[in-house]
């Protein structure tokens, strides 16, 4: 079994990937958006940290946390987060993927991936990529053309925040394509 090495900053910024088992497109029927947002704040009551950005997907989601003081433990969030959510998604009789049986007797569910990908936010420069890189990743999956049309998603929040104009990366109209750069922050209109 692989070493997986985790970074554990105190009070660190950190974005993370979760993906569902097999990338089975689930998260965005009605009733997962509402367990995740549900959950997600009561991991908030238990273990205190702030979303600075969120996107949800049908088959993955990202965000980006910041713990607080001298607290490292994101892993216990997310381990949490996904038990309740499995156990909450079946209890509502929500679908779940084929079990091996390796997975089986480890008592592992059809519902989320085993593990979950992190990044330590480095700087601000890095934050503004990351935060710009989950709020434009519904148009990169082609579910939207606009990440304003998204609704799960803290786009709207930062767009009243003053902090992106409404038509961010937005390639609504006719004959617009939009590409985002994320690695100089720029905005290719045309391409």
């Amino acid at each position: 079994m692989p070493n997986f090495r985790r970074t554990h900053d105190p009070d660190g910024t950190f974005f993370f990937t979760l993906v569902t088992d097999g990338r089975a497109p689930f998260l965005c029927d009605d009733l997962a958006p509402r367990l995740l947002r549900d959950i997600t704040r009561q991991t908030q009551a238990r273990w205190p940290f702030t979303i600075d950005a969120m996107v949800v997907l049908p088959d993955h989601l990202h965000t980006i946390w910041t713990l607080p003081d001298q607290d490292t433990d994101y892993s216990i969030r997310l381990a949490w987060l996904k038990k309740e959510f499995t156990k909450r998604w079946l209890q509502h009789r929500g679908a779940e993927r084929v079990r091996s049986i390796g997975r089986a007797r480890e008592r592992r569910r059809g519902i989320w991936q085993p593990k979950f990908w992190e990044h330590a936010v480095r700087d601000e420069r890095d934050l503004e990529r990351c935060v710009e890189y989950v709020h434009y990743n519904p148009v990169s999956h082609g579910v939207t053309t606009c990440p304003n049309a998204w609704r799960w998603s803290s786009f709207a929040r930062w767009v009243r925040a003053g902090d992106y104009p409404a038509d961010w990366a937005c390639a609504c109209g006719p004959g617009v394509a939009v590409r985002m750069d994320f690695d100089r922050f720029s905005r290719t209109v045309g391409e």
